[in-house]
């Protein structure tokens, strides 16, 4: 059997498929969105109506390769990744993802799947490995089977509402003043938040906390950790969540990392630890009748979480944390290309003073670190933003966590001072990459992260992010305008 058939078939995915007919029945909905995500973590994919539903679920539907790229050309004008010449792939939606859109109740939403075409004379019917959800579903099973242990993510989405004209181009403004914690400020975005809560909860999200951050108009919404499949269907559902909420209020809804400068970007740092056992608590957020499948409200709860220390020392992971850690360490340069993978990210970097990380270490609640233990049983990798795409990352994290628990490798001993003063001390500390252009250097070197990214999907990502970079490379800026025009003669 292809990869493609063994999916379709896989047991107990045929009353999954049932159970969705059922629930497109019950809530009245007519069109379907099947949506996979791309090397920048955009959602693409097609719209079907709810009546083909069956034969989509076996049968799938195609799209052209280049929609892993978002179909984009290169300065060269070809299209990256794959050429009109290509083949389309087959999109196979996963039932267990299927919810209603709060938004407008008649359409629904379903992941998929994505697999090399049927008539391909290499590998046909195979995983498509451009596909960074499907790769990252792949990489979770295999660590799990290796290790017996289950990466499970939190993240906290920093993110800007922006004003706009009259003709939708931004104003250069964000709605609300630079107030970090200020209620005042939060309250001034309430009908946009509380909307966007509204919207999280009908599509599985468990919101528990939100604050206004130190930047114009900039929020940051979390909601409760699960493993970093789950978590990652969830930020990608959050950012369209607040695409639509954006749409409604007429704002613009920013997840470019840096759109200010002398206030704080939008970072996303990832917090991560890794658990033996635990079983799905389906409708955590107990609704009356679920606008979806069971397993779109449910997280993973109980376990053991390996990360908690072993030891009288609260502030040190235990064993298997600790070789996690240096595992991360040693690929730090290599994953920053992935966590910070546009020219706009850097700006967070170089713009110091805003608790940016930008050196290669850790510590417990060191925020000058690119690494810090945040709490007993987790850490949080900081050199992530609000672009990157949680597929790729995550699926590197695994690659990290694996080398460091396999040889059993030991980090260096924690930071606890600020690494400035550190620094001043004496210490030799390497700072993480400064520009993407940097980072992918490091990622060309990194087999290990690299592996993250097997065949096409590395080809497919260096290729759309060289091409980024060469592109800055060769642009005229308002930078070189305001500092060139006028300094001759």
């Amino acid at each position: 059997m292809t990869d493609l058939e063994k999916h379709v078939n896989q047991p107990g995915r045929a009353k999954l498929v049932k159970n969705v007919r059922e629930k497109i029945n019950e809530l009245g909905i007519t069109y379907i969105y099947y949506q996979f995500i791309s090397v920048t973590g955009r959602v693409v994919g097609k719209g079907i109506p709810a009546d083909h539903w069956e034969r989509t679920a076996e049968k799938g539907f195609q799209l052209v390769y280049g929609a892993t790229a978002n179909l984009f050309l290169d300065r060269h004008n070809n299209y990256i990744g794959y050429g009109p010449e290509a083949m389309e792939l087959v999109g196979i939606p996963d039932p267990e993802t299927f919810c209603q859109l709060p938004w407008d109740k008649r359409v629904g939403r379903v992941f998929v799947t994505c697999f090399r075409n049927r008539e391909e004379r290499k590998n046909p019917g195979g995983h498509l490995t451009s596909d960074c959800r499907g790769n990252l579903r792949i990489f979770m099973d295999e660590f799990q089977k290796k290790h017996g242990l289950e990466l499970r993510v939190g993240t906290e989405p920093e993110m800007m509402w922006l004003t706009k004209n009259e003709d939708g181009t931004p104003t250069g403004k964000g709605f609300s003043k630079p107030f970090c914690y200020h209620i005042d400020q939060f309250e001034s975005l309430r009908p946009v938040f509380m909307k966007v809560i509204e919207y999280a909860k009908a599509m599985g999200l468990d919101m528990i906390q939100g604050d206004h951050e130190d930047a114009p108009g900039q929020l940051e919404l979390n909601w409760t950790y699960d493993n970093v499949l789950r978590n990652a269907d969830r930020l990608s559902t959050y950012r369209q969540i607040c695409a639509q909420v954006a749409r409604e209020h007429g704002l613009i809804a920013c997840f470019m990392t840096k759109p200010f400068m002398g206030v704080s970007a939008s970072g996303c740092h990832t917090n991560m630890s890794l658990w033996k056992g635990g079983k799905i608590k389906t409708n955590k957020l107990g609704h009356k009748k679920l606008p979806g499948v069971e397993e779109v409200f449910g997280y993973v709860e109980g376990g053991t979480n390996t990360f908690m220390p072993d030891t009288n020392d609260m502030q040190l992971p235990g064993k298997i944390g600790l070789q996690s850690i240096a595992g991360i360490m040693k690929h730090l340069p290599a994953l920053t290309a992935l966590g910070s993978s546009t020219v706009n990210s850097y700006r967070r970097l170089w713009d110091q003073g805003f608790w940016a990380p930008v050196y290669a270490d850790w510590g417990y609640q060191n925020r000058t670190c690119g690494l810090r233990v945040s709490a007993p049983g987790r850490f949080e990798y900081r050199s992530v933003d609000s672009m990157h795409n949680p597929y790729l990352l995550g699926a590197a994290l695994l690659k990290a966590c694996d080398e460091g628990i396999t040889k059993k490798m030991k980090p260096a001993a924690p930071e606890s001072r600020n690494i400035y003063e550190a620094q001043k001390a004496g210490k030799d500390v390497k700072k993480l990459p400064l520009s993407l252009g940097e980072a992918l250097e490091r990622l060309a070197e990194d087999d290990v992260i690299k592996s993250a990214m097997p065949d096409e999907m590395y080809k497919v990502f260096h290729w759309y992010k060289n091409d980024e970079w060469e592109r800055f490379l060769g642009a005229t800026t308002q930078w070189d305008l305001d500092t060139y025009l006028d300094c001759l003669p």
